[in-house]
C-alpha cells in the first residue's frame, strides 16, 4: 500500500520499502491530486501532481530541469502533437478516398489542407522555443497560413461541389 508521507513542496512517496522524491506543483485554488505512478513503468520516481506536469517538473536521475513559466504542460503538448498527427492522417484519408472513389477533385481538398498544416507546425515550433520573441514571425506566418489554408479549403470544397453537380447533370 502506497502512502504520501508529507505534503511539503518536496514530497516523499513510499512503496515496497522504497522512498521516491517528487515535486508537488501547487495551484492555490485546487487541492492536491493523488500520486500518479506512470513513471514506474519507465523507472522514474512517481509524480505527485496538482495540475498538469511540465517537463521541467520531472526529476530525471536527480537533476532538475528548469523551464520558463510560459512552458506548455505535457497534456497540452500531447494535444498539439496529436492534432497535427490527426491532420496528416485526415489529409492521407482524403487522398485515398479520391483515388479509390475516382473523384479526383477530392485530391484538391488534401492539397488545400497543406497550408493549415504549415500553420500548425509554426505554432508548435514557436511553443517549442517557449514563445521566444525572436520567433514572433512564426505567429504572423501561422496567421497568414491559416488565412491561405481557409481560402484553399474553400476553393477545394467549391471544386468538389462543382464536380458533383456536373456528374449529376450527366446522369
Amino acid at each position: 500500500m502506497a502512502s504520501i508521507v508529507s505534503s511539503s513542496p518536496s514530497t516523499s512517496f513510499s512503496s515496497a520499502n522504497r522512498t521516491f522524491k517528487s515535486v508537488v506543483c501547487n495551484i492555490s485554488s485546487a487541492p492536491r491530486a493523488a500520486t500518479v505512478g506512470i513513471a514506474a513503468f519507465v523507472g522514474l520516481a512517481p509524480l505527485t501532481l496538482a495540475r498538469p506536469a511540465l517537463a521541467a517538473e520531472i526529476s530525471l536521475l536527480g537533476s532538475q530541469l528548469t523551464e520558463p513559466a510560459n512552458a506548455l504542460s505535457l497534456p497540452t503538448w500531447a494535444i498539439h502533437v496529436s492534432s497535427v498527427a490527426e491532420w496528416v492522417i485526415a489529409m492521407a484519408l482524403v487522398w485515398q478516398y479520391a483515388e479509390k472513389s475516382g473523384y479526383e477533385s477530392w485530391k484538391g481538398l488534401s492539397w488545400g489542407m497543406v497550408p493549415l498544416l504549415g500553420g500548425a507546425l509554426c505554432a508548435c515550433t514557436w511553443h517549442f522555443f517557449y514563445n521566444a520573441e525572436s520567433l514572433e514571425v512564426l505567429v504572423a506566418l501561422q496567421a497568414a497560413l491559416t488565412v491561405i489554408g481557409n481560402i484553399t479549403m474553400c476553393i477545394a470544397a467549391f471544386r468538389i461541389y462543382n464536380s458533383t453537380q456536373e456528374s449529376s447533370d450527366n446522369s
